[in-house]
């Protein structure tokens, strides 16, 4: 791997932590704020609709830009959005501050993750991007329950300054060690990177990414009072427990990134049929301590495992709008945490209790194994040939050039795309012939 995409990864770290802080400090802000806690779950909500409705529009925004600049814009305004959370005075202001720099986070991930892609070979995709989640699941191991530990004992606003220095640290990051990439010598056009929606295998993907994400953090954004008020836990547990579900998540990215380019259907079916059971045994043993503390890590394990294949998937069926792609998974993956959060919320307001989360996101993460079953059949079926060539035709037509089928898929569960579905392989061989 380039160390590029290491860098990458250290700053995923910074907005993985932002991101996910709040599940360990929604009482706490619940509390100063003067809200419900659902109320204050929204925040989650608003900072995943901010990566929903950003990654596309900001991906179209920068589509010209030169991308170093952009992650360094968009690191920074992200940075200031902590900031603003820190100082917030009431709590539409800290609403606001979310939506900003969800805004900016999404803009990142998607060209962050166009870069990561560009910098290694197809036949890499999936362990590129296994990086880059691998910051997001150190965010889980330390970032998280560092927050809600500085929440507990410095306040929830400590954490969000803590937040704003990783941010300047990964802005140091990505001004001395991300190379300068150069555009193609034909600019993109955007028609002809919108030509990835005519694919119904496309769409199938969001679906099946933003069903698994939202199952999984329709029960993970309220662990904290599960834990606490189902369980019996003391809060001082919550921040042990958080970082649990950050280490098995550390696995579950480490093992799914190195086997999800060989057999990505296989790590989709069986990732998130495992949430699906974990996620349903949570829900009948929320009341024991043991119980609970093993499935925060189980769940960890299983949605992360499942995380590459799902980026791989869209870039291997989006693979000739590589920065669309980027902000397609982005959008995908927090408008499950959008309607995960919510739906919990959901529950909880309608007197099921917190242990309704787990019920919930179980019948999300069903509906996903049916989506991936779906793709499948397609695929299997002669769907991907048609997809190919959608793909060839428009990279063909974005790039002035045709790119030769490199692939090497040799069944339905492979994360190599058939020959003509190469994408960015161009940028790439110009960002290694620069000895990033």
């Amino acid at each position: 791997m380039p160390l590029a995409v290491y860098i990458l990864g250290l700053s995923v770290f910074a907005l993985g932590t932002s991101e996910f802080m709040l599940s360990g400090l929604l009482p706490p802000i619940a509390d100063d704020m003067n809200v419900s806690i659902p109320q204050a779950g929204l925040l989650i909500s608003a900072f995943a609709i901010g990566m929903v409705v950003g990654a596309p529009l900001l991906a179209v925004a920068t589509l010209r830009l030169p991308r170093r600049t952009t992650l360094i814009a968009l690191i920074s305004v992200f940075g200031l959005g902590q900031v603003a959370g820190a100082l917030a005075p009431t709590y539409e202001v800290l609403f606001a501050s979310r939506v900003v720099s969800a805004l900016a986070c999404a803009g990142f991930w998607a060209v962050g993750a166009a870069v990561a892609i560009a910098m290694v070979p197809v036949n890499q995709r999936a362990r590129a991007m296994a990086v880059m989640i691998g910051g997001l699941s150190i965010a889980n191991v330390l970032g998280v329950p560092m927050g809600a530990f500085l929440g507990e004992h410095l306040g929830w606003r400590s954490a969000f300054w803590a937040v704003g220095v990783a941010s300047a640290v990964a802005l140091v990051g990505v001004v001395t060690r991300i190379p300068y990439i150069p555009l193609p010598e034909k600019k993109p056009q955007l028609r002809q990177e919108l030509a990835i929606y005519r694919d119904r295998q496309v769409w199938l993907a969001i679906v099946i990414t933003a069903l698994a994400a939202g199952g999984v953090f329709c029960a993970f954004s309220y662990l904290a009072p599960l834990l606490t008020d189902v369980a019996g836990l003391d809060s001082g547990w919550v921040p042990w427990i958080l970082g649990l579900f950050g280490v098995g998540a550390l696995i579950g990215t480490t093992i799914g990134g190195r086997v999800a380019d060989a057999h990505l259907f296989g790590v989709l079916l069986s990732g998130i049929t495992a949430s699906t059971v974990f996620l349903a045994a949570l829900a009948l043993f929320a009341s024991s301590q043991v119980a609970v503390v093993a499935l925060a890590f189980l769940l960890g394990l299983s949605a992360f495992f499942t995380a590459p294949a799902l980026n791989a998937r869209m870039f291997n069926v989006a693979g000739a709008a590589p920065t669309l792609a980027g902000a397609t998974t982005t959008a995908a993956f927090n408008l499950g945490n959008t309607s995960g959060p919510w739906l919990g919320g959901t529950v909880i307001d309608a007197d099921f209790g917190f242990a309704s989360t787990a019920w919930a996101g179980a019948a999300m993460t069903v509906l996903a194994l049916a989506a991936v079953a779906v793709s499948l059949r397609l695929q299997r079926g002669g769907d991907g040939v048609s997809r190919s060539r959608l793909i060839a035709k428009s990279a063909a037509a974005g790039t002035g050039s045709a790119a030769a089928g490199t692939g090497s898929a040799s069944g339905a569960d492979r994360a190599v795309p058939a020959p003509g579905a190469t994408g960015p392989e161009t940028p790439a061989d110009c960002v290694r012939s620069q000895g990033a």
